[in-house]
């Protein structure tokens, strides 16, 4: 039984934690990841973490970065938000993400774009194939209409509201905070032009490449149109290592005139601040 009854037991109680593993915690330092990927030296890994069901995490990259997300269970849903380290009213826009690179669904290859025509991130691996930038995220309202409750620190948490926590820690507030992205839960546009629900493909894996440096948000709740009745989500892990932005001698740098272009602005951009 554990004794905090004085300041001294209670300090005491505190330390003899230190080493212990739970379900969803963030791994430090990243090296000492128990889930480390098989394919990276876990020397280079400079974030990792596993995220509750109903929890969020934020964290700042550095460029070049690739973030690895892993829905373990086939019950994740990465609600995921980017903006520029370096100047954060630079932020991630889905309309332009679906825009300009005249593609409406996420998948490998694909640029998550700024407002400003660069490319925040690229999406360089998918063994998933449902996604959506169409939806964003919950609101409170929304979750306590379908599950009754929406608290951050209650059983089904809104993408709103965990994105609101996680934007805090990065000095962002709730007026910050633009329509996200969702990986591991698809949806598509049907003839008639409704949303039809895919659903998840099971346990995947999304890579993200960092191409400029990235305040990273993450809330780990259901998707808007899960049709669901209960409150269903799986633990999402989190891998990031350093690499290189993409350049000229990648294959996407050229694969399109559009793309083309955004590469060169988020380049000429870095390379002016010296980034």
């Amino acid at each position: 039984m554990r004794n905090t009854a004085t300041l001294a037991a209670a300090r005491d109680d505190a330390r003899s934690q230190a080493g212990t593993l739970a379900d969803a915690m963030p791994y430090l330092p990243a090296s000492s990841s128990p889930f480390a990927p098989a394919d990276v030296d876990p020397s280079r890994l400079t974030w990792a973490e596993t995220v509750a069901p109903g929890g969020y995490t934020s964290k700042v990259v550095a460029r070049g970065t690739r973030i690895r997300f892993t829905d373990v269970t086939g019950d994740a849903c990465a609600h995921v938000l980017l903006f520029s380290a370096v100047a954060p009213w630079e932020r991630l826009n889905v309309a332009d993400t679906q825009k300009i690179p005249w593609q409406a669904y996420l998948g490998a290859g694909h640029p998550l774009l700024s407002g400003d025509g660069r490319v925040l991130a690229t999406v360089v691996g998918d063994t998933s194939g449902r996604h959506d930038a169409f939806c964003g995220t919950t609101s409170d309202a929304w979750n306590t209409r379908k599950y009754g409750d929406a608290a951050p620190e209650g059983p089904s948490p809104s993408g709103r509201g965990l994105l609101t926590l996680a934007a805090a820690k990065q000095g962002l507030g709730p007026r910050d905070l633009p329509p996200s992205v969702s990986f591991f839960q698809g949806v598509r546009v049907g003839a008639d032009g409704a949303f039809d629900w895919l659903g998840s493909t099971g346990p995947a894996e999304v890579e993200l490449l960092a191409e400029l440096p990235l305040i990273v948000l993450v809330a780990n709740t259901a998707h808007p149109l899960d049709p669901r009745p209960e409150f269903t989500v799986g633990p999402l892990r989190v891998h990031a290592w350093r690499d290189g932005p993409t350049g000229p001698a990648d294959e996407r740098f050229t694969s399109t005139p559009e793309l083309h272009r955004a590469y060169l602005n988020t380049i000429e951009h870095a390379e002016a601040r010296g980034l």
